[in-house]
């Protein structure tokens, strides 16, 4: 390559300190999490201080950052108390907070002296002029706006050197930034203050309404109920592009989500990061991989967002929709002999003899095998172990690492990447 590229930073969501544990070791540089008070998660695991002590501690053994996200939108009376939290947070050692509400900016930057501001992508920004303000205003880091395009962002690096986080993969919020009311409206649960209740995920009637006639549903007449649903996001095969226009953050959704979901995220964009700073002809090798991995744990169709240009039809969930494999996790090792290449895993769904499964890990190892001599914690020869959580041992073909991940392997996964090069939605 012909200049130095910066290495971005792999950003991941951590809903509890198992999931800030499992993102960090799985390759995340940061994480981010939500506390007691002004999230937008209030159904996520939110820390406790302790929690974010321990959180701390653990990132920074491992050279990494912990994020706290503040980024509700305050009502009168809400911002009573914030001055002391955004304290607390700057003394246990939080990297940054994430704040779109220009009054939590003014107390956290006037009253928690010292304590990074990183603004929202609640904040909708969609200029480099919005950056330059909220540079002036003392931030340092600003998530931009979902709806940039990557020519927007492109010209935004050129014109200033704040910061620039980017989401790259997850859930798509409905609404503009997500500022929606819509959850107000219908579970009467405020969603830029914490509770959002996914109402644009549900399934709603349709009905026909002729001028000057009765209205009539057409359920029967339709493919599937209607609903006001987005794709998720996914941006693995544009690595390149977010690298060299100059994004300092790649910021993966999901802080509701499973260990499954974390560890294979954090994994995949870590491993296309090392790739592309190795060279361009490392990351085209190994592109195909990294999408068919995130397939893994696709729970929608993935699409681009508005990188490469406004989301049509085909970037919602409606109609026909194609088949998402499903791979389920099973399960996490917790030791390893090497004498008799036995597995002692932790169980988290249900394992069966026979059952063809896949070991992960960081750096992108795997271990392909068939679940052999299973047997329960009193060492006795089992068929089937169908209780969450036991200790069971299995024998295995190949090495396998404590924290390394189990999942039961799927069938008809789908590439995307063979079947559209850019990433888009492809309808089968």
């Amino acid at each position: 390559m012909s200049k130095k590229l910066k290495r971005p930073e792999v950003l991941a969501p951590a809903g509890t300190l198992e999931k800030l544990k499992v993102a960090i070791s799985y390759g995340a540089d940061a994480v981010y999490i939500g506390g007691d008070a002004y999230g937008l998660r209030s159904r996520a695991g939110n820390f406790s201080f302790d929690e974010m002590r321990e959180g701390v501690a653990f990132a920074k053994s491992h050279g990494a950052k912990v994020y706290v996200a503040a980024n509700m939108v305050t009502h009168e009376g809400n911002e009573i108390g914030a001055g002391q939290w955004f304290r607390t947070l700057r003394d246990i050692g939080i990297s940054a907070v994430i704040v779109s509400d220009p009054a939590l900016i003014a107390i956290a930057a006037s009253e928690a002296k010292g304590l990074p501001i990183h603004l929202s992508t609640q904040a909708s920004a969609t200029n480099y002029e919005t950056l330059a303000f909220w540079q002036k205003l003392g931030l340092e880091r600003v998530v931009l706006a979902r709806e940039v395009s990557m020519a927007e962002l492109a010209e935004i690096r050129k014109n200033t050197d704040v910061e620039i986080e980017a989401f790259v993969h997850g859930a798509m919020c409905i609404s503009y930034s997500g500022r929606c009311v819509l959850s107000n409206y219908m579970s009467k649960r405020d969603a830029n203050r914490g509770g959002c209740s996914q109402s644009c995920r549900w399934k709603y009637d349709l009905y026909d309404m002729p001028f000057g006639a009765e209205r009539h549903s057409v359920v029967g007449e339709i493919p599937e109920a209607f609903s006001m649903s987005a794709v998720d996001m996914s941006m693995i095969a544009h690595v390149p592009e977010l690298i060299e226009n100059g994004v300092d953050s790649f910021k993966i959704e999901g802080r509701m989500k499973s260990i499954h979901y974390v560890s294979t995220v954090s994994n995949v964009y870590k491993k296309a990061v090392d790739a592309y700073l190795e060279s361009r002809e490392t990351f085209e090798q190994i592109k195909p991989a990294l999408v068919d991995e995130l397939w893994k744990v696709a729970q929608r169709e993935l699409a681009t967002g508005f990188y490469y240009g406004k989301p049509s039809e085909n970037e919602q969930l409606f109609g026909a929709r194609r088949k998402i494999p499903q791979y389920k996790f099973v399960g996490e090792v917790v030791s390893f002999d090497e004498n008799t290449m036995t597995a002692t895993v932790r169980q988290r769904n249900v394992i069966t003899t026979g059952d063809e499964i896949e070991f992960y890990g960081p750096n992108f190892r795997h271990v392909t095998a068939t679940v052999e001599n299973l047997r329960n914690e009193d060492g006795e020869r089992i068929d089937r172990a169908p209780n969450p959580m036991e200790l069971l041992t299995m024998t295995v073909p190949e090495k396998v690492v404590v924290g390394d991940m189990i999942r039961k392997n799927g069938s008809g996964l789908i590439n995307l990447y063979e079947k559209d090069g850019v990433g888009k939605t492809v309808r089968a």
